[in-house]
């Protein structure tokens, strides 16, 4: 299916749920005499579902405002269309939305404005806010991470294809890479080592030919050796500029360290040295070399003025070179950027000798370590598939589906422990607090003034009762039900309510939950 294709679909599937949360809302409120839900109910329904697309959020706290409705008294009907709408904008909310941290705060937003809406509505409040939370999680919180597992796992299966395709790129950009190293190498060892012969030759040639005590026909064939010695030494530098990509070197194969440095004072270069005298194989004496060549050439390139200290410590089977920088005083130069590339090529040097190179920030400054072992084998090249942006993207993505499956799952478990030990200590709490005594109860007189009544009271009223097991309650009364015993792990079935009108009770029942049967005085 095509891009369009699943744009249609994914709007005829919102206008389907739109359809059916209306109907089941109007089904539902087919008996209530106030509109309100009703209108209420459309309305939230409506906006959510036409924002579910371009503006989740919105979606997202509409259809989570829409819990509040369960805190209404609807004669013992639990509404079911707030849950429908929740269940799927939250859903659709999951997958469409980058973040999750707005959606955290839309749930706790609720849940909070929900605490003093429940307190107003019963007596009972932190059973009916607990009602409301506990919906928020399962009608909202639970659809909203699985919808985002769904959308991460799809980004998931999508950066797998495209890792895979970079991965083909990257070792077609390898093969020419190693392509481009071996020429390089190639190159260099013609240069220095053949070159070098060549031009012996051509000199001691040249010695030949102008030699007096040999005869005219040798120095001849000398004059002739010369002349191809020289040919070929031309012939060896047109194959290197073909093969070689950079400029031949303007400095001698066997340059010295302690040279380059003090060429580089001479230069104006502010540098310190520290070198330890003794040998070590050539290709480490080369790279050595390489080593302070690029750091001085860095230095001087991007933090002028800075000072430089080189140090260059051989033992008997390594050698360390150390080349630091303090922070430039007058900052790096404008408009100079580093492309990197003569790191990444001292690091292709110092690998070839078995070492390995360390280069970053230090004390505000730059730092380059190279550690060069003696008659070390080539270290691997690596690959870089565990530090790439890529491998680092994939695990990060990895690491969101696993915990937005995590948090689905372990979160609604939690909340739900916690509500339940609260409300295990409240409830509890309630029961020892509301406790009216047999003896106090039998006392108590209809007529009796309420001051005098509301002064053998308990501090609470009972929370947890039947109230469909009483009668209609006398016009304009205030009726308040007591627990006649309870304990912490238990109460006695026998609850009182007294009902108070015009400052006197004006009734006293009591009524036994397990038998029950019922007393009026």
């Amino acid at each position: 299916m095509n891009e369009r294709g699943r744009r249609r679909l994914a709007v005829l599937v919102d206008v389907g749920v739109w359809l059916a949360v209306c109907a089941v809302c109007g089904y539902e409120t087919r008996e209530n005499a106030a509109p309100w839900e009703l209108l209420g109910g459309l309305a939230a329904t409506t906006v959510a579902m036409a924002t579910a697309r371009r503006h989740p959020l919105l979606s997202l706290t509409v259809a989570s405002a829409s819990a509040l409705a369960v805190l209404f008294n609807y004669l013992g009907r639990y509404p079911v269309w707030p849950v429908l709408l929740m269940v799927a904008a939250g859903y659709f909310a999951g997958r469409r939305m980058d973040h999750a941290r707005p959606a955290v705060l839309t749930f706790a937003g609720v849940a909070l404005a929900g605490m003093p809406v429940a307190y107003a509505l019963s007596a009972d409040a932190v059973g009916n806010w607990a009602t409301l939370v506990l919906t928020l999680l399962f009608a909202v919180f639970v659809p909203w991470h699985l919808g985002r597992y769904t959308r991460l796992r799809d980004d998931l299966v999508r950066t797998g294809w495209d890792r895979a395709r970079q991965a083909e790129e990257r070792r077609r950009h390898e093969a020419e890479r190693a392509r481009l190293r071996e020429r390089a190498r190639i190159a260099s060892d013609m240069h220095d080592s053949l070159g070098h012969e060549l031009s012996l030759l051509a000199l001691r040639a040249g010695a030949l030919e102008v030699a007096a005590d040999l005869g005219e026909r040798h120095r001849a064939a000398a004059g002739e050796l010369r002349a191809g010695a020289a040919a070929a030494t031309e012939r060896l530098r047109e194959i290197i500029g073909v093969l070689r990509e950079d400029a031949a070197p303007t400095e001698p194969a066997d340059a010295a360290v302690a040279d380059l440095v003090r060429r580089a004072a001479d230069s104006g270069l502010a540098v310190g040295a520290r070198i330890d005298q003794g040998t070590a194989p050539p290709m480490v004496e080369r790279a050595a070399y390489r080593v302070v060549q690029e750091a001085l050439t860095n230095v001087a390139k991007h933090a002028p003025g800075a000072a430089v200290t080189v140090d260059v410590r051989r033992s008997a089977d390594q050698t360390c070179v150390t080349v630091r920088n303090t922070r430039p005083p007058a900052g790096p130069l404008p408009g100079a950027t580093s492309g990197q590339r003569g790191l990444v090529g001292l690091r292709e040097r110092v690998r070839l000798v078995g070492g390995s190179l360390r280069s970053g920030e230090c004390d505000g400054g730059f730092q380059v370590v190279a550690w060069l072992p003696h008659g070390a084998a080539p270290v691997a090249a690596d690959s870089g598939d565990g530090g790439t942006d890529s491998a680092r993207e994939l695990a990060l993505a990895r690491r969101r589906v696993r915990w937005t499956l995590v948090n689905a799952l372990v979160v609604p478990v939690v909340v739900v422990a916690v509500l339940a030990a609260v409300s295990t200590v409240y409830y509890s709490f309630n029961q020892v607090s509301s406790v009216l005594e047999p003896e106090v109860y039998a006392r108590l007189r209809v007529g009796q003034p309420q001051d005098e009544v509301e002064a053998l009271l308990p501090s609470q009223q009972r929370l947890s009762h039947d109230p469909d097991a009483w009668g209609t309650p006398p016009e304009g009364a205030d009726c308040r039900v007591y627990g006649a015993d309870a304990t912490l792990i238990g109460s006695s079935p026998v609850v009182y309510r007294l009902c108070f009108a015009g400052g006197r009770l004006v009734a006293k029942e009591s009524f036994d939950e397990r038998r029950e049967r019922g007393e009026t005085g």
